[in-house]
């Protein structure tokens, strides 16, 4: 009878962390140098502001389906992936956001991945997609699988939790590399870099991790 009063305390904690760890982002944001005298500021259209915008973005929906696993889960296993999850994800879309907040740009709106290139793109098919601000990129859940994925609880929120995370990291690994690629800003680039690299280990983890529970992976945004 341990849970009941378990999940609540992980919960707090996890919103504290996520509190912390935004305010500690922006603060790094300072630290790694972005905006320097050597650095030219990037462009609201840039690679490198347009990449900070929405992958922070793609990233805390991303913390709002881990912070749910505290609440829904009984998995240690899944627990310990949520927590790693929110944790790393709110600290780089804290960098993301404070990058934005010293080059004196907005840390939402414009086109969404606009600022892609054309290979970046990668098998995404952008002709049909909403493109606008706000849009969901690929890999987000909808506003329907969030409401399910509430509903549930034990086994079946770990499964479905599994198989929505595992695409959220498949539709942010060609924002990662692109950026990786054609950012300006060292530390963008390197955020980009390492973001790609964890991701897909990170991937292959819970596809292992979701075949173990029985369920079977979502298509590939």
């Amino acid at each position: 009878m341990t849970g009941p009063t378990r999940s609540p305390l992980r919960a707090a904690l996890l919103a504290l962390i996520a509190v912390s760890l935004l305010v500690l982002g922006g603060g790094l944001a300072v630290l790694l140098g972005i905006g320097g005298s050597g650095t030219s500021t990037p462009t609201t259209d840039s690679v490198d502001a347009g990449f900070s915008r929405d992958m922070s973005r793609h990233h805390l929906q991303g913390v709002e389906m881990a912070n749910l696993v505290a609440e829904r889960s009984e998995d240690p296993e899944v627990e310990s992936l949520g927590f790693d999850i929110s944790a790393t994800q709110t600290n780089q879309a804290g960098r993301m956001q404070g990058w934005l907040a010293l080059w004196g740009l907005p840390i939402s709106g414009g086109e969404t991945m606009a600022w892609m290139t054309s290979e970046g793109h990668g098998g995404h098919d952008m002709g049909g997609m909403d493109t606008g601000a706000g849009a969901l990129m690929p890999g987000m859940a909808t506003t329907e699988e969030l409401a399910e994925l509430r509903s549930l609880s034990g086994t079946a929120f770990d499964i479905e939790f599994l198989r929505l995370m595992i695409r959220h990291h498949q539709g942010g690994f060609g924002m990662a590399e692109d950026a990786a690629e054609h950012a300006d800003v060292q530390a963008v680039r390197d955020l980009a870099r390492s973001i790609a690299q964890s991701q897909g280990v990170e991937t292959q983890t819970m596809t292992d991790m979701l075949t173990a529970r029985g369920g079977t992976p979502l298509p590939a945004p």
